[in-house]
């Protein structure tokens, strides 16, 4: 892993319809990201947040299908933007959120430069949904479908490559809130998961160990972490906690063996909200995630 971090704040909270998602990089920061990273041996540039336009509140020629779609398109293009010019220069994109459809500009930033990019997706939900399968018309559940190359023409040729991301090279961790047509798109295209009921049988160790030498092909691997992957317990402050997930310390024992295994190449984590948390309880939790990842050790 390179020495050089670029942090990238998006604070949008375009994708969903509960606001606070975008203070998610203030809390973040807040929780004292940089210095802890720095600690580590590493370069932190902090390039700051992505300016975000509010839009106006006459949504009548809006598609509900597609909420806010041309304000997160928008952002997301200058996010790959981003994205694609901390790779060009040898550093390590670190993306804090925000809701999680900004993974669109992530991944497609990441696309320029890996063809045979890997993705872990760590998170309660498979934001496979596409406009015709979403319930909600929430952009933030449809990020990986649409790095996938499924969905809406404005979001699948984001910044050109198309598609971000081949099916075979995605991992879902964590899921246990899958929308009936995620489910039939999972089936269908065979998209490798490990649910909550595989990891309580396999142990995390296991479904760790696994999911690395399932993308051991590819050449590199972006980590798309929502916060709400963690039980509500360890993670109050998400948009769309889902109980029964992930703990504190299963998170920190994927983390480590993701740092030993030395395969990732980005990061994003996503949907942190202040105003639904504990004493910022949510972002110190993603902040000493971080510390894991980048190979933070007891000893």
């Amino acid at each position: 892993m390179t020495k050089q971090i670029s942090i990238i704040g998006v604070p949008m909270d375009l994708g969903q319809t509960r606001r606070g998602v975008d203070m998610g990089p203030s809390a973040i920061r807040y929780a004292g990201v940089v210095e802890r990273i720095e600690q580590l041996g590493y370069d932190v540039e902090d390039l700051g947040d992505i300016v975000i336009e509010r839009p106006k509140r006459n949504t009548s020629g809006e598609n509900p299908k597609l909420k806010n779609l041309n304000q997160v398109v928008e952002v997301c293009e200058e996010l790959a933007e981003k994205v694609d010019d901390a790779i060009e220069r040898s550093s390590f994109p670190l993306v804090f959120g925000g809701d999680h459809s900004i993974a669109v500009g992530t991944l497609a930033g990441i696309a320029k430069h890996r063809k045979n990019l890997g993705v872990i997706w760590y998170d309660a939900h498979g934001d496979l949904n596409t406009e015709e399968t979403s319930p909600s018309g929430n952009i933030h559940g449809m990020s990986l479908a649409a790095s996938l190359g499924y969905g809406h023409p404005l979001l699948t040729n984001l910044y050109g490559a198309y598609p971000k991301v081949k099916k075979e090279n995605v991992v879902i961790i964590g899921a246990r809130a899958l929308d009936e047509g995620e489910k039939e798109f999972i089936r269908q295209e065979g998209i490798k998961v490990f649910s909550m009921h595989e990891i309580d049988r396999m142990g995390m160790a296991a479904v760790m160990e696994e999911a690395i030498r399932y993308l051991s092909h590819t050449d590199g691997v972006h980590l798309s972490l929502d916060l709400d992957g963690l039980d509500p317990h360890d993670a109050p402050g998400v948009g769309t906690p889902v109980i029964g997930g992930l703990s504190y310390r299963e998170s920190h024992l994927a983390m480590e063996m993701l740092a030993e295994s030395g395969i990732i190449t980005s990061a994003e984590f996503v949907e942190i909200n202040p105003i639904l948390d504990e004493k910022n309880k949510t972002a110190i939790t993603a902040v000493a995630l971080m510390g894991s990842l980048f190979g933070e050790k007891l000893k």
